[in-house]
């Protein structure tokens, strides 16, 4: 764990946990427990009387465990088992859509199950009536207290254990029903089916799941099964331990929140001049915009460029605070480097399809998922060809080029690495090559500052997936200090983020 960011992998240390109870390594074994095995003898005894009351049908004896079958040792306290030799594993008497109602008794399919376990509200709940629920009854049965259900289509092998004894009915097929004839602890099992080596045999060895978990899979199943006493102790311990991992979560998301907050603030300061103190020596900023204008007006005499059309000039209703005298407002179109598309967008999507890519590292293709909030997100990586790069020219892209993001979301911008050999936009970002007069190390505070993402996020378009434009862009405003005070303020804010972390 690093200690100053309070970065930690939680889900890694939960497989973790879970691997080490599993293997009975995470509470020590008492030799006063009544071993595993005397358990099984009980369980077979109580489900052969089951069978003689007919209250559950005999099943066909499951295969022997191998020597072979067993993934790691356990404790000598301990057996092998499987899922069918310590519960009566069945479903429920099928329930025809026909029969589905707006209210009446729950009925849970299997995404029902996981916003359950998960403590979620249910989505479009089902029901079924009172006279349905009491004829499928005297067929199957209702899942008591401690007994388990167990998705069999979906996300795979979630477990719920069953803890009221309110009506609910389950649907055939999408739901396993671990009748709990025993009294295993249900919190073990429930724990030893989410552990890393369970998911994996669920999901029939696949980082993905498989169609479903049957009836016949799920009886089939390897537990190791500790004595009943340490079962309880092991899931204890566990519900510890993963409480204490929610509390350092929770600590780690109020900590990043906290991070952010204070950077915004940080930055806040900065854009209105109140972060370093001004310097009444600095070149104000007026004379630093005259000398970009008049160097691009000598440009377009010489024909070395083109001569764009003007943005607006600012009006006193634009400006969204006040700034200190040396300071101007200007639009972040005006501050451009004097070179053809120094603000440009990126192709459209027609112009840079899926048959442009190419396996080859040649033009790297930046995408909304490399320009991360706090810099280069060196992921998702995609390259198009050089001889493709000659036909979307002006979305070309340099190191050291700022690029920002149209949407998801909107307005936040990083320098591009030198990295790769050489770079292309993707249609939802737009680069931005400053000019040389003002410090890029600035613009870049500047642009992901509230003082310009604010303006972005108030002309957004587009409701499912709100969006900027290249136009728009080019006309938000930013507060623009001399130069000297530009670097003073890059400055003192990396020392600032720094000390945030």
């Amino acid at each position: 764990m690093k200690t100053n960011t309070l970065d930690f992998d939680a889900q890694a240390l939960r497989e973790r946990i879970l691997d080490l109870a599993m293997r009975g390594k995470l509470v020590p074994q008492d030799p006063n427990d009544e071993p595993a095995s005397v358990l099984l003898e009980k369980i077979k005894a109580e489900k052969a009387e089951l069978v003689k009351e007919k209250k559950i049908k005999k099943t066909k004896a499951l295969p022997a465990i191998t020597d072979d079958e067993k993934p790691f040792d356990i404790p000598d306290s301990w057996e092998w088992v499987r899922l069918g030799d310590i519960f009566d594993i069945t479903s429920s008497k099928r329930v025809m859509k026909s029969e589905w109602k707006e209210e009446g008794i729950p009925f849970y399919r299997a995404r029902e199950i996981v916003s359950i376990k998960n403590h979620q509200k249910l989505k479009d709940p089902i029901f079924i009536s009172k006279d349905t629920y009491e004829e499928k009854l005297k067929v199957s049965g209702r899942p008591q207290v401690d007994d388990i259900l167990l998705t069999g289509v979906g996300t795979l092998g979630i477990p719920y254990v069953v803890s009221t004894n309110k009506d609910f009915y389950f649907k055939d097929g999408n739901i396993i029903w671990l009748r709990n004839i025993k009294k295993i602890n249900p919190d073990f099992i429930s724990y030893y089916v989410q552990s890393p080596y369970m998911l994996k045999i669920i999901n029939n060895g696949r980082g993905t799941t498989v169609a479903t978990l049957t009836i016949v899979r799920a009886k089939s199943l390897l537990v190791p099964l500790p004595p009943l006493s340490e079962q309880s102790r092991i899931a204890a311990k566990i519900a510890q331990l993963f409480a204490l991992l929610r509390k350092v979560e929770l600590s780690t998301q109020q900590y990043a929140e906290l991070q952010t907050l204070l950077k915004s603030k940080v930055l806040d300061l900065a854009m209105r001049g109140k972060l370093v103190k001004q310097d009444p020596n600095d070149e104000p900023t007026s004379v630093l915009l005259e000398k970009i204008k008049a160097e691009k007006a000598e440009l377009i005499k010489e024909k070395k460029i083109k001569k764009s059309k003007p943005l607006p000039p600012i009006t006193d209703e634009e400006k969204p605070f006040d700034i200190p005298d040396s300071w101007k407002w200007v639009r972040l179109g005006d501050l451009t480097a004097p070179v053809e598309y120094a603000m440009a967008d990126g192709p459209f999507g027609s112009n840079l399809k899926k048959a442009d890519y190419t396996l080859d590292p040649e033009v790297r293709i930046i995408q909304l998922s490399n320009i991360g909030e706090n810099g280069w997100k060196d992921q998702n990586v995609k390259y198009t060809t050089f001889e493709h790069l000659k036909s979307i020219q002006r979305s070309e892209v340099f190191p050291g080029n700022i690029v920002i993001a149209k949407m998801m979301p909107a307005g936040r911008a990083i320098i591009v690495p030198n990295k790769d050999k050489k770079y292309v936009l993707s249609s939802d970002a737009v680069k931005f090559i400053p000019d040389t007069h003002i410090y890029k190390d600035f613009l870049i505070y500047a642009i992901n500052s509230n003082t310009y993402r604010d303006q972005v996020n108030e002309k957004l378009q587009g409701t499912t997936r709100p969006r900027t434009s290249l136009k728009k862009l080019k006309n938000f405003l930013i507060p623009l200090p001399p130069f000297d005070e530009q670097k003073r303020i890059v400055t003192k804010t990396f020392d600032l983020f720094n000390m945030i972390g």
